[in-house]
């Protein structure tokens, strides 16, 4: 089946990350090797069943231009179109607070590429912030399998100087304005336990 971008541009799925071999089984690794996407799911959950928030990756309205009929009973789409660029990949709610966040991952050692944001996603970051609700990206260097929560008011600040300085967030920058995540079983990313300090102000 072909996705389309409203302009036209053929849409092509990400590789999935090469599973890296374990030699010793480990409970707070169990899962090295998934996705981010995975990951985050999961977690979230863990966060829904345990009562602790509500938060779910959006749905990417398509519009649909061609549908197979294999059988009379089954209909199979062919080919179909995003129909309008996506905001970020996660929203939901959490002790009365809007919760918004776009979720990246790199192979890159010491550096976090620019290219994986876009300007609709930023200019969305500003208004839920505006609003006050909280946004913020979960960066993953897939090298080290480290996750950053950055907030969005540092992301939004290094990207408005991509032009001026480089094509990417150094490494150092993200470890310095945002959290390293501890990986862990259940919840294996809890991101929710650096969103009570920004709610708390700690």
């Amino acid at each position: 089946m072909a996705f389309r971008y409203p302009n036209g541009k053929k849409f092509e799925p990400k590789r999935n990350e090469m599973k890296p071999k374990s030699v010793k089984k480990d409970a707070r690794f169990s899962n090295r090797g998934m996705s981010l996407e995975e990951d985050i799911n999961e977690t979230n959950e863990y966060y829904l069943t345990h009562h602790i928030a509500v938060i779910h990756k959006k749905p990417t309205p398509l519009q649909i231009v061609n549908v197979h009929y294999p059988a009379r009973s089954a209909a199979v789409v062919t080919e179909a179109y995003f129909q309008k660029p996506s905001t970020t990949d996660y929203n939901g709610v959490y002790k009365g607070k809007h919760i918004d966040f776009e979720a990246k991952e790199t192979k890159n050692k010491q550096s976090f590429p620019f290219k994986n944001f876009h300007d609709h996603q930023i200019d969305h970051m500003k208004r839920v912030v505006s609003q006050g609700g909280i946004a913020f990206a979960l960066l993953r260097f897939s090298y080290s399998d480290e996750v950053f929560l950055l907030e969005a008011k540092y992301l939004i600040s290094f990207y408005e100087k991509k032009d001026q300085t480089r094509k990417s967030m150094k490494k150092s920058d993200i470890q310095q304005y945002g959290h390293l995540i501890p990986l862990g079983f259940h919840p294996r990313i809890d991101y929710i336990s650096v969103v009570d300090k920004l709610i708390t102000g700690s």
